[in-house]
């Protein structure tokens, strides 16, 4: 395996530090300082235009009189030099530079040599980290190349900060508390390498088992999202932010508006898989528990106690965490009822009374755990007369080995239950001086793991009765009104769009006159609605523009000219088509809702859903999800609503068509992947019911689409690539289909391997499976289509869908090129499949960039040499193992 790009600067062989010191104070003293000390078992470098010896260390005055091969610069000189710097780092080969000095963005001539830097960079094919960055320190290495003065233990967290004062600030706390790091890497001003590239390095890293971030914002949230999400399926990762809410989301509809960008980054984090913390406290000790590998399967928690007190304070707490106290089953309460005293609880808190011995505390905490209504238990000891804190401690130690449910324990008091502590924290026990800092946790481990699930939804193409979309004509009515000037489009061709995406609407007919209006509502037929058409004018009711329930022709012409008179009044500059005419719904039982999509800078676009009508931004109730969308995302948006509780059979109203609606936000998150002009959106009022859904109101936000933006390249998560399915016919007339793989293939994928030979499993995997794991079928179905492709032909049969082959690559960390596999079934072997697939999986890789593509194959595998060689890949010997061969392709 060849190793990865930004190994020069996290794990190098050869360091120079270019403008090291003796200087007391300096950071090019304390960098060098730290480079020795932290016994580094490369060659170091000092580099000083004035001195010959640094720290004992011979130097030189330039990177370019060093005769070894340098890996890492680390440069602590002033600004002006980088330029000069940078050019000697290139002509020396060396591949990764460390900015390890701040310098001041705010000033044009900083910025100006640091953009000269860049580009110098940039020629060179130099990786750069920083600027203004504390500095990169692999404790398990002894690598230090940073200013920070006190020692880092070693560790399993890689810590990653985007601020160099909180990460001093988080080294000092860690250390206070024992915790060691893999790796502490500064990011800074992130002018080349970022979080993304980072968060790839660390996935691949076998010293690190957690990942820590703090993030203050993003320069690309494709890569961060995709980079994240890889993370986040073989390692947990924590976040914490800073700047919550310093950067509204603006614009000018209603989902804009109750919209926070604080809200979206949680959205995001979310779709990732990861989890959000507010305190450096609440960062290291989640890292902790999740790295243990403590897991909760919901958020059902039962309290143990022997006081009272404590066990209702420790609801409070769950209460004010939004922790649900778990209803014991009915079986759980007859075992308790028979071995517990009397006058316990018989609820959650389990009060089991003050005097309560080891073994009652382990018959109830035992019973919890075996609930399959309970997710955790937490257990508050008080020490009392009659109570035996170490050997309870004892037990609940022996329980938790025995149990897959995480346990929390809290033994209140200090001296006298000191001893239990110590030995809570000997077996790595989850435990806390007070019970609210378990269920803080408790909760934090139950958004983990939903957000664990939310990272395995993949949505997939729409499909069973829903129709396909009429892209070419939402395209059509948006490019007629840029084409107008216009990034407001009025409220019917916004419903033109939305019938595109068959999402229903209430029809809407201009009329420019009185008579006009007479004549449509004839047509239409009455009771009718009345709205000014204004490309000027977003919010209607807010001038008088609209008149509901017009029942004949003479309050109609009355409505008409006091809608054009109010409207003239409240904004006479506003250019007035007509008045649309509509019919008037009235529906019983309906429930207004509204659907509606913002912007956010940093992530693109988000969709919204809430509770409808005029008062949206008082009622503030809304949930939020980046695009693209599936049926377990939607359900998941609209249970997170106050409206959703409503959409059920409540009192008199019968239950909303909920699949209808379901439809609409899956059909908005269609538009919103093949509109990128879209950039913002309110259906509101969409009103819903037992027969269905119909938009009565809509207004649509378009900006042009910039020209170099690639296909979805405006969206934080790709979508499935539906554009690469097609057709095809085989030589012996077999008709098939190429497609993308999805998340459902999963049975399909397993049952294909189960059906290869023998000899085609080991050609493939170079092992002698039977079938694939779980983490290998998640890994190969569950696809992030920005780093990677797996395309699958499949044909239709008596019993469903078959898989005839699989072709697939996965990009290489720095994006340059791939590395691919085939696999083709047994009995399909022969006729052109291999050909066909491979084909269209160059398409796709060069779709995304790609440069060559290369791949290992047994020697003695002559079929697939055969393609290869009729494909146009060369092939070598592999140098490392005669028994493979190196195929690769130029794209």
């Amino acid at each position: 395996m060849r190793p990865h790009y930004l190994t020069p600067l996290f794990s190098p062989r050869s360091v120079a530090v270019i403008g090291a010191s003796d200087t007391p104070g300096s950071i090019g003293q304390a960098v060098f300082a730290n480079l020795l000390a932290g016994n580094f078992q490369g060659k170091l470098f000092p580099v000083n235009l004035n001195h010959k010896v640094v720290a004992g260390v011979p130097a030189v005055a330039s990177v370019r009189q060093i005769s070894e091969p340098v890996d890492l610069a680390v440069v602590v000189t002033a600004t002006r030099t980088l330029p000069a710097i940078m050019k000697d780092c290139g002509k020396k080969g060396i591949k990764a530079v460390l900015l390890a000095k701040e310098f001041a963005d705010s000033e044009q001539l900083e910025r100006e040599i640091i953009n000269e830097t860049l580009s110098i960079s940039r020629h060179f094919g130099i990786r750069i980290l920083g600027p203004n960055v504390l500095g990169l320190m692999r404790p398990v290495a002894g690598f230090n190349a940073s200013n920070y003065t006190s020692k880092v233990r070693p560790g399993n967290l890689a810590l990653v900060s985007q601020s160099s004062a909180l990460c001093t600030a988080m080294l000092d706390w860690a250390d206070s508390k024992g915790i060691g790091f893999s790796s502490v890497i500064s990011v800074g001003n992130a002018l080349d390498v970022g979080f993304g590239e980072i968060l790839d390095y660390l996935v691949a890293d076998n010293f690190t088992q957690g990942i820590l971030l703090h993030v203050h914002h993003i320069h690309d949230a494709r890569r961060f999202m995709s980079a994240l999400r890889a993370a986040a399926r073989t390692k947990p990762v924590v976040v914490i932010k800073s700047g919550r809410y310093e950067d509204a989301v603006t614009g000018v509809t209603h989902s804009s508006n109750l919209v926070e960008s604080g809200d979206v980054f949680d959205a995001a984090l979310a779709r990732a898989g990861v989890l959000r913390v507010d305190t450096i406290a609440q960062l290291f000790t989640a890292a902790k528990v999740l790295a243990a590998n403590y897991r909760v399967g919901g958020k059902r928690l039962a309290i143990v106690t022997n006081g009272i007190g404590p066990g209702v304070l420790a609801a409070d707490s769950a209460y004010s965490n939004r922790v649900e106290l778990a209803k014991l089953s009915d079986a759980t309460m007859e075992l308790l009822n028979g071995v517990l005293p009397r006058n316990w609880s018989r609820g959650n808190p389990l009060d089991i009374i003050g005097d309560a011995s080891p073994s009652r505390f382990r018959t109830a905490v035992k019973a919890c755990l075996d609930d399959p209504n309970v997710d955790g238990v937490m257990v508050v000891f008080t020490p009392q007369a009659g109570t035996d804190h170490l050997t309870t401690a004892q037990l609940m130690i022996g329980l938790q080995r025995e149990s897959s449910k995480p346990l929390f324990l809290s033994w209140l008091g200090d001296a006298k239950v000191s001893e239990s502590r110590e030995l809570f924290s000997k077996a790595k026990c989850a435990h806390f001086r007070a019970p609210e800092y378990g269920i803080e946790v408790f909760r934090n481990l139950a958004a983990y793991q939903r957000n664990q699930q939310l990272l395995l939804q993949t949505p997939g193409p729409l499909e069973g009765k829903r129709a396909d979309p009429d892209v070419a004509k939402a395209r059509k009515v948006i490019a007629a009104a840029l084409k107008d000037g216009r990034d407001i489009l009025s409220e019917r061709e916004s419903k033109e769009v939305l019938a595109a995406f068959q999402i229903p609407v209430n029809p809407t007919r201009l009329a420019r006159t009185a008579n006009e209006a007479v004549k449509q509502a004839d047509k239409i037929g009455y009771p009718v609605v009345l709205k000014i058409d204004s490309p000027d004018i977003i919010y209607k009711s807010d001038v008088g523009g609209v008149e509901l329930n017009i029942s004949n022709e003479a309050t109609l012409r009355e409505a008409f000219d006091a809608i054009i008179s109010r409207t003239r009044q409240a904004r006479p500059e506003a250019r007035i088509d007509g008045v649309s005419v509509q019919p008037m719904r009235k529906r019983r039982f309906a429930r207004e809702v509204m659907v509606g999509v913002t912007h956010d800078e940093a992530f693109g676009p988000v969709i919204t859903f809430g509770a409808g009508g005029i008062a949206v931004e008082v009622m503030h109730d809304r949930a939020l999800s980046l695009p693209p969308l599936n049926g377990y995302l939607v359900a998941s948006m609209i249970r997170h609503t106050r409206i959703g509780q409503l959409l059920g059979a409540f009192k008199n109203l019968p239950a909303v068509d909920q699949d209808e609606l379901e439809d609409v936000l899956l059909h908005v998150s269609e538009m919103v992947c093949e509109l990128p002009e879209l950039r913002e959106m309110d259906i509101n009022p969409l009103v819903a019911d037992e027969q269905g859904v119909i938009a009565l109101d809509a207004r649509i936000i378009v900006r042009p689409r910039r020209p170099d933006l690639k296909r979805y390249g405006h969206m934080a998560i790709m979508p499935y690539p539906s554009h690469m399915v097609v057709c095809a016919k085989l030589n012996d007339g077999t008709n098939v289909m190429v497609r993308p793989v999805r998340p459902e293939d999963a049975d399909m994928q397993q049952e294909f391997v189960r059906n290869l030979s023998e000899e085609s499993r080991y050609n493939r995997y170079l092992s002698s499976i039977k079938q694939l794991s779980q983490s290998m079928l998640v890994r190969f179905t569950q696809l992030d289509y920005d780093r990677e492709m797996a395309l699958a032909m499949t044909r239709e049969h008596k019993d469903g869908e078959e898989m005839l082959a699989v072709a697939r690559f996965i990009t290489d960390p720095d994006n340059e090129g791939c590395e691919f596999a085939l696999e083709v079934a047994d009995r399909w072997q022969g006729k052109g499949i291999g050909y066909l697939l491979m084909s269209a999986l160059f398409d796709a890789a060069r779709e995304q960039g790609l440069k060559v593509m290369r791949g290992e194959v047994l020697a003695g595998n002559k079929g697939m040499l055969k393609l290869m060689h009729k494909l146009g890949f060369s092939v070598e010997p592999h140098p490392e193992d005669r028994a493979l061969t190196m195929v690769s392709k130029s794209l």
